[in-house]
């Protein structure tokens, strides 16, 4: 008999040594990831570049295709009337 309890002491004893170890490592991970500071990256340092210059060419304005464009219609708000008195459709999912 003494030599059962003896066995089951020991798979205690390790089990507790492991437990121990999965806490300190769990514990060395929450501080290196979470509690740590982390430093400010500054950015690197890159000379100015001169933004391009933008040219306009105006000369498209006076282009006759565009006196042919006519604009859109205008788009009236939807006001259809429900029988329960309130604007929209019950489902506006539907097809007309």
């Amino acid at each position: 008999m003494a030599f059962t309890f003896t066995q089951q002491k020991k798979k205690q004893k390790y089990l507790v040594l492991i437990f121990v170890a999965a806490v300190c490592v769990t514990l060395v991970v929450v501080w290196q990831g979470f509690l740590k500071e982390e430093k400010p990256v500054s950015p690197p340092i890159t000379e100015a570049l001169a933004p391009p210059k933008i040219e306009i060419n105006w000369q498209i304005l006076k282009d006759p295709r565009l006196g042919k464009l006519q604009p859109f219609e205008e788009i009236k708000p939807f006001e259809e009337i429900t029988p329960e008195g309130e604007i929209g459709r019950e489902n506006p999912f539907t097809s007309y």
